[in-house]
């Protein structure tokens, strides 16, 4: 009886620990793949402040570029205007790495 007392007491421990330290947002509303729903407004709300670096307007595309969630999504960062930023390419990947 010990034992299965003590076994409970660890995995309730335990699931404490993964839940503060994992990367998943399990409050975050996610599209049907799972992934963290964006803004599109918020998106386009960026784009208005802040036009393209590369061709200066505030719609289309952005060669080179991509809107980065400056704190991430899935570390709590929200999605608006204000938690975003233009970040090349190359920036991209290595934050992606560390992130």
């Amino acid at each position: 009886m010990l034992k299965i007392l003590f076994f409970l007491t660890a995995l309730f421990f335990s699931s404490l620990l993964f839940a503060v330290h994992s990367d998943y947002c399990v409050t975050c509303e996610r599209d049907k793949h799972g992934k963290i729903k964006r803004s599109l407004e918020a998106k386009k709300a960026f784009k208005k402040i802040q036009p393209c670096p590369s061709t200066g307007k505030s719609f289309g595309a952005c060669p080179g570029y991509i809107i980065d969630h400056i704190v991430p999504l899935k570390r709590g960062g929200m999605d608006a205007p204000s938690n975003m930023q233009w970040q090349t390419i190359e920036q991209s990947k290595e934050k992606d790495k560390w992130e």
